[in-house]
């Protein structure tokens, strides 16, 4: 059992503060991925917990045993960082038996554990061979392979896939999955790649200059932002937000957005003239055949500004009511600059954001 727990931790670095109170609970066998923009304080925090940078305020424990105080080689953590750290001069045996050997276990114990280890990363063929005479994705699975033979309550992945070309780090999402479901260990993992935390992540935690955003299931942050950053930082592309104003007549609400008027859903209620930021996401708009499950008073003629094919998907960005917003739609869409489209909008997902605290209004 690995539960992991942050209370209030703070971490400054001179005088610059770069984590901020951060409040953080970790089930056991959980997959945690830390996300944010570059300086959000996500690997900050990774190194804390692993004891490889100080806790200069607050709480970090693992099963209820506060680790502040503790050696890095006796939490019981493994980290797998982003350039491998293998020892060039290793076979990709020693590599993954070395901190077993400073352990002083035996040798056969070595080898049960090692070659456990290998069988399960599909290492097996490549033990005598030095990291040199290995691809990316081989290198990255002795590093994992290293951590696993430790057998540790928690794994720590920092940022283990941004070396890896595109296509093999799709692959090694997936294995990197398949790994956690096999060993069933608490894993906390960083990336400035949201693809990789929706892919990934039972839960996200999402990072602002040092600030948790929000903590919820991928589905949950995508869905339910809780503000403006965490609705156009999650999402792919990202959402379309546009300044408006909300109108209410009798029973009937909507939104204006330039020289476009959405008409809203009944459980949209807010003050007449309330200004607000509106979210669309480029997947709740449609196209085609799409259009069928659109109302066709939320369906709208709209000018292509550009369209790329992207295999069975199309980016199509396009202006409507002096708005320039961008779709994301099925298929390969063939569209000139120029030309005239119908298009339509879900407008029961749409979300709104306060325009001054950029909050969500639920």
């Amino acid at each position: 059992m690995a539960r992991v727990e942050l209370k209030d931790v703070v971490k400054r670095f001179g005088k610059t503060q770069v984590v901020h109170g951060a409040n953080l609970t970790i089930n056991d066998n959980e997959f945690i991925v830390l996300v944010g923009p570059s300086g959000c304080g996500k690997s900050t925090i990774l190194r804390m917990i692993a004891g490889l940078e100080s806790v200069s305020g607050g709480e970090i424990s693992i099963d209820g045993r506060p680790i502040n105080e503790v050696a890095p080689k006796d939490r019981n953590v493994a980290m797998v960082f982003q350039n491998y750290a293998l020892y060039p001069h290793m076979t990709v045996f020693d590599n993954m038996a070395f901190s077993l050997q400073m352990a002083k276990e035996s040798r056969d114990q070595i080898d049960t554990k090692v070659r456990a280890a290998a069988e399960i990363l599909e290492l097996t063929p490549y033990l005598q061979r030095k990291p040199a005479e290995l691809s990316g994705g081989q290198r990255q699975r002795v590093a994992m392979g290293r951590a696993i033979v430790r057998k540790p309550s928690v794994f720590l992945f920092d940022e283990p896939l941004s070396n890896l070309d595109a296509q093999l780090r799709t692959q090694m999402r997936m294995e990197l999955k398949k790994l956690h479901l096999k060993m069933q260990t608490t894993t906390i993992y960083v990336t400035h790649d949201q693809i990789e935390a929706m892919t990934l992540a039972d839960k996200i935690v999402i990072l602002k200059d040092g600030y948790i955003q929000q903590v919820g299931s991928p589905i949950e942050v995508f869905e339910r932002p809780s503000n403006r950053f965490v609705a156009s930082f999650i999402g792919n592309p990202p959402v379309n937000i546009l300044p408006g104003t909300f109108h209410q007549a009798e029973d009937i609400g909507s939104v204006s957005l330039n020289a476009l008027t959405l008409p809203v859903p009944l459980q949209v209620q807010f003050e007449n003239n309330r200004k607000l930021l509106v979210g669309i996401r480029p997947n709740d708009i449609k196209s085609g055949d799409g259009l069928r499950r659109i109302p066709a008073e939320w369906q709208f003629s709209v000018e292509v500004v550009v369209c790329e094919i992207l295999g069975g998907q199309s980016l199509l960005e396009f202006k409507l009511g002096g708005n320039t917003m961008i779709a994301e739609l099925e298929g390969r869409i063939v569209a000139q600059p120029g030309e005239t489209m119908e298009l339509g909008i879900d407008l029961n997902r749409l979300v709104f954001f306060d325009p001054e605290t950029e909050e969500a209004l639920h």
